[in-house]
């Protein structure tokens, strides 16, 4: 298998970021926020064995109005760096963790993918038909998606690791020391 990591949104090689939790080996999918809905896609629809899908912090928006997406995707056009600096200062919160060197611009399409992709449950349900496990891993202080909803969603598909005092990255002061 040539990828078995997707990379969340404006981030390119971050999987160290989650070696804590990252299972490695040739049948193991994983991936972090926007990359989750990546890996998750991937792993449904390949023809390669996929043991494990490991989701770090999935971008979970359903549960946005569409307000909210056209105001994010509002903010992006008109200053996309600015916007990017701002979510990945988010990201890392609670932490002051520097990301810039994971930074890669992202782009409107991407943005506009993330804010509005459907996790189905039907298609959880399939994943699971297929023998995968899926992991997800959220942190109870994340400022990108509200993780308490997030977990109500993924509990009945996956085992769902709630992490206290973490936010999106899932890294606290102490695992940052």
């Amino acid at each position: 298998m040539s990828n078995n990591y997707f990379s969340g949104f404006s981030l390119n090689k971050e999987a160290e970021l989650f070696a804590d939790y990252s299972t490695k080996n040739d049948y193991t999918i994983s991936g972090f926020s926007f990359g989750a809905q990546e890996a998750f896609d991937y792993a449904l629809n390949t023809k390669n064995r996929v043991d494990l899908l490991q989701l770090f912090s999935p971008a979970f928006f359903q549960n946005k109005d569409t307000k909210y997406k056209r105001m994010q995707l509002m903010f992006f056009k008109k200053n996309a760096l600015q916007y990017c600096d701002k979510f990945l200062a988010n990201s890392a919160y609670p932490l002051e963790l520097n990301l810039d060197r994971y930074f890669v611009q992202g782009t409107y399409a991407e943005l506009d993918r993330l804010l509005h992709y459907e996790w189905l449950e039907s298609k959880l349900f399939q994943l699971i038909e297929k023998g995968t496990k899926i992991e997800v891993y959220l942190g109870s202080d994340d400022k990108i998606v509200n993780a308490q909803e997030s977990k109500e969603f993924f509990k009945k598909y996956a085992t769902v690791y709630f992490i206290k005092n973490v936010g999106h990255i899932l890294k606290s002061n102490e695992s940052n020391a």
